[in-house]
């Protein structure tokens, strides 16, 4: 039998003894940490129902795009699980039909609708973002939705409005990471929220997403819905959004209520700034065993920099 030697263990994936001491952040930093393949972990789902859109050109990359059996099993979606691989086997248990978003808050035209007529109502197109997660890799992905500021202007925000909130689905049998125990705990409050400023949400990169790869909506990519924040963290992108609200006061989302010295509510990619366990300078895109630089606002600091002009991007992490 062909023994093989261990690799050498960066400074990433070694628990801190304070951390180790704390079992909720342990159990939330031992998901965080493991290993990232270079190869799918589980065989590709059949391809889902085809959704033709046409590839908007302003939004390409020069990158080639991961492969689909990497984006649709190698997941971070804690509803299904803390492994990479929960996602893909116990997608089956989520529906995404019949499916409502309720839209209201500090809106003048509160309103919730039916997935399929906001599949009607917006014109769909193709964009190729980069996706870069928190714990050092990345993928370029072909994703399907329509611009999150054609729904926000149809709904009409108030003075009031300078948050929009974003909640996923509660339901622990479609749902089985939402059922606590010892073996299944994520550390993460039910249900998920993430949120944005309003100014962000309004941004034409934010996209409310329903697909993929010429494909609806893989269940353990979100689906029906969610939202595709290239510039942020990949865990600001709510998934299987059932509601929207906007709210005068800055939302906690999930992530800063479970480990706020980690994950601040801007979450901008930042090489400058570390994770407290981990350097951030570099990534791993899924598919390459080289570490390339990471780059400022994920690589689309030319398009929102201006959005945190004058702010401290180390204090508002």
């Amino acid at each position: 039998m062909l023994i093989r030697r261990a690799p050498d263990i960066t400074s990433s994936e070694i628990t801190d003894e304070k951390l180790y001491l704390n079992r909720r952040s342990f159990l939330i930093g031992a998901a965080a940490l493991a290993l990232v393949p270079s190869e799918p972990v589980a065989a590709a789902p059949p391809a889902g129902q085809p959704l033709p859109a046409k590839r908007n050109p302003a939004f390409a990359l020069e990158d080639p795009p991961t492969k689909l059996e990497s984006v649709t099993t190698y997941n971070n979606f804690y509803e299904f699980g803390v492994n990479k691989e929960d996602p893909a086997r116990l997608a089956h248990t989520l529906r995404p039909r019949p499916w409502t978003v309720e839209v209201g808050g500090h809106v003048a035209r509160p309103k919730t609708y039916d997935i399929d007529e906001l599949l009607r109502l917006f014109p769909l197109e193709e964009r190729v973002y980069r996706l870069r997660c928190v714990e050092g890799w990345s993928m370029v992905i072909p994703w399907i939705g329509f611009p999150l500021a054609a729904l926000i202007k149809r709904v009409e925000p108030t003075s009031q409005a300078k948050f929009v909130e974003f909640t996923t689905l509660l339901d622990p049998e479609q749902f089985p990471g939402q059922r606590k125990s010892l073996f299944n705990f994520s550390g993460l409050e039910w249900p998920y929220v993430e949120g944005l400023r309003l100014d962000e949400a309004l941004h034409p990169l934010a996209l409310l997403t329903v697909g993929l790869y010429g494909q609806v909506l893989p269940n353990q990519n979100g689906a029906p819905v969610r939202v595709v924040v290239p510039w942020k963290y990949g865990f600001k992108s709510a998934k299987s959004i059932v509601r929207i609200r906007f709210v005068s006061d800055r939302p906690r989302t999930a992530w800063e209520k479970a480990q706020p010295s980690e994950y601040g509510f801007y979450s901008n990619v930042n090489p400058a700034v570390d994770h407290p366990r981990w350097s951030q300078a570099t990534e791993r895109r899924i598919g390459e065993f080289r570490r390339r630089p990471t780059l400022p606002f994920n690589g689309y600091a030319d398009q929102v920099a201006p959005l945190y002009t004058g702010m401290d991007l180390k204090k508002y992490y």
